[in-house]
């Protein structure tokens, strides 16, 4: 061959390219191989188009760059929260066929006007009940998210079960669909603020929005299905009383198990007053500091678990601590223990802390930050365990930041505590010459 002709076959233009697909570099599959030159072209194709189109389907109800833009417990819980979800949509078929009959669809004896007002006070109260619900617990929702989440379902469960006794008692028809709906709207917010807080908790990749659409549409399809069924159901077990009983209980009862099971395979890694009082005593005993999965084991997450302990007069650790005392129902004695240790123990922090009888009640300083509530309610946890307010404060001289340091390596988020909302603040002073801002 000429020497000329060999460095222009070199010189030809000549380029490979690998088309890739997913969102994600941990996801990414080869579909196709391009090579190019100034004479040919080569296309190689890999995968089949079904598998493409599966993948386009699967798009739109698993998060772009799944599984590495979630966190682990992602999966479980989703797969649980199906689950409850199917169940729901086919009892709702069976519970609103029920209302419907109560307030006489297809009798001849019914008139629209009865109808539509009894339908109008359901859901009057129903609107009612949610912003008195929001106002008396709106603010603490979030610093419970697991039992709240049981506690939604569980009103669901009971508002359903409401409209299926509605045709039983047709005299008391307005109190019992009222009631259905007051517990329904329980649901509503509780279940809403909730899912806010687990979808930030999933968003590793800090894709909330991403993970709140695929939700919607994973929530949507389960809705179509257990619509399905349920009409199907509906339809079998129509005039059979004791079937549709026992079809709706023992759904309830599946729906109750499969919540559990999902609140129970999350592992929240942000600090409630439960999993920092978990936390802090294992560190205090082992020095050193638990996994969220670890945590979420000791977890108390039954609903009204903690009413049934005020009746037995039993407390865990952090319920002896009251976080934003009011100043006003202090005693003249304690202001005066305030004041010493005001001037001494607690001179540059923003709270102080008042011991009696195995009670520590905090005043929150009203500048005060997320930071500063954190440390006030460790600081009562650890004051509660070494029962000794000296050998307190050398700890968190000595092994707070530790603490803080270990619970952030274990990918703990120490930025804030999560706690029912702190109505009473407070700011003191201790010598004549200053004054309050």
């Amino acid at each position: 061959m000429h020497p000329g002709a060999v460095s222009e076959q070199a010189a030809a233009p000549f380029i490979t390219i690998e088309e890739w697909r997913g969102s994600s570099g941990a996801k990414l599959s080869r579909t196709a191989v391009l090579t190019a030159s100034a004479s040919s072209l080569a296309f190689t194709r890999f995968g089949t188009r079904w598998g493409q189109l599966w993948s386009v389907v699967l798009g739109a109800f698993i998060p772009e760059g799944f599984p590495s833009s979630v966190t682990p417990d992602y999966v479980p819980f989703q797969m649980w929260d199906t689950l409850q979800g199917l169940s729901t949509y086919i009892r709702s078929m069976l519970s609103t066929q029920a209302l419907l009959s109560a307030i006489g669809v297809g009798e001849t004896s019914a008139t629209v006007i009865g109808a539509t007002f009894q339908w109008f006070l359901r859901d009057f109260t129903g609107m009612l009940g949610g912003i008195l619900f929001t106002f008396y617990q709106g603010s603490n929702l979030d610093s419970n998210a697991k039992m709240w989440r049981l506690v939604a379902d569980f009103m669901n469960d009971l508002g359903m079960l409401m409209d299926l006794l509605s045709p039983l008692f047709p005299s008391a028809l307005i109190p019992i669909v009222c009631l259905g709906s007051l517990s329904r709207s329980f649901t509503g917010v509780a279940s809403g603020a909730t899912r806010a807080a687990l979808t930030q908790h999933f968003a590793l990749a800090k894709n909330a929005a991403d993970i709140s659409a695929k939700e919607g549409s994973q929530e949507t399809l389960a809705t179509m299905s257990g619509m399905a069924i349920g009409m199907i159901l509906a339809n079998l077990t129509r005039d059979h009383n004791l079937t549709i009983w026992f079809s709706f209980l023992s759904l309830t009862i599946f729906h109750l198990y499969a919540n559990y099971k999902a609140v129970k395979c999350l592992s929240l890694t942000t600090l409630n007053c439960e999993r920092s009082s978990i936390l802090l005593q294992h560190f205090l005993k082992n020095h050193e500091v638990m996994t969220p999965k670890d945590v979420s084991k000791e977890e108390h997450i039954i609903p009204f678990w903690a009413s049934w302990r005020k009746l037995t007069n039993t407390k865990l650790l952090y319920e002896h601590i009251k976080l934003g005392a009011k100043a006003s129902s202090l005693k003249h004695s304690d202001l005066l223990e305030l004041s010493k240790s005001a001037k001494s123990q607690y001179k540059n922090d923003k709270y102080l802390l008042l011991e009696k009888k195995g009670e520590i009640q905090i005043l929150i300083h009203k500048h005060a930050n997320s930071s500063d509530l954190l440390k006030a309610f460790c600081h009562s946890l650890v004051l509660l365990n070494l029962i000794n307010e000296n050998k307190s404060l050398e700890w968190m001289d000595d092994q707070y930041s530790i603490f803080l340091t270990k619970l952030e390596s274990k990918g703990w988020s120490t930025e804030r505590l999560l706690s029912p909302s702190i109505v009473w603040r407070a700011h003191w002073v201790y010598t004549p010459d200053e004054k309050l801002d």
